[in-house]
């Protein structure tokens, strides 16, 4: 399998919305027309549930890890770059599922965090830390996710410098959380985002 055919297998896999799959199969709905309308784990949880959107976010997860895992031994593909640039063709794919044909993907948070666990797990551990801390605080499941990117790109680039293959795609992926939350940041601005296990706009 050539490099190029991996990076399609790396997206196409990215693409496979378990979350709109869920919500087919466990309650007849398309999940891009309720909630957020985002195809992502915490949609799920806020529609379906927590059983439900724990097994989306595992499986979002894997999507990162496999490629990253797989596919530089599958592809020949020599060189420290490639597991990083086929996890970004996962996270692009799930962020963009199948060319648009899927509209209203997820923000690539759980797949990212797959990619990382897989290719860094010292900072990935230490972004999850974040994470579930800043959400336990909050209640806010965007904060967390913006402050964990955050944290992930400073550990990796303390640990590996600025200039490697996971310190520039670390950095990239926390300006893309940023970007794919600036709604979130607006209605945080504001006072008007969700809080996990609240309504909109529920304050402290």
């Amino acid at each position: 399998m050539l490099p190029v055919v991996g990076l399609v297998a790396a997206y196409v896999i990215g693409s496979t919305p378990f979350a709109y799959f869920a919500g087919r199969l466990l309650r007849g709905i398309d999940l891009r027309q309720h909630g957020s309308g985002n195809l992502g784990a915490t949609n799920v949880y806020r529609t379906l549930g927590a059983p439900a959107a724990i097994i989306v976010l595992l499986l979002d997860a894997a999507k990162g890890a496999l490629p990253v895992l797989a596919f530089p031994a599958l592809t020949g593909a020599a060189g420290s770059w490639w597991p990083a640039v086929f996890g970004v063709a996962a996270i692009l794919g799930h962020v963009r599922p199948y060319a648009g044909v899927f509209k209203g993907g997820g923000k690539g948070v759980a797949t990212a965090s797959g990619v990382f666990a897989a290719l860094a797990p010292v900072p990935f551990a230490a972004s999850f830390a974040t994470f579930v801390v800043v959400v336990s605080l909050t209640r806010y499941v965007s904060l967390g996710s913006m402050l964990g990117a955050a944290a992930l790109a400073l550990t990796v680039v303390v640990r590996d410098g600025i200039g490697s293959p996971l310190g520039a795609v670390a950095l990239a992926l926390a300006a893309f959380v940023v970007w794919t939350h600036r709604a979130n940041i607006g209605r945080l601005r504001r006072g008007e985002e969700s809080r996990l296990g609240r309504p909109g706009g529920a304050r402290a």
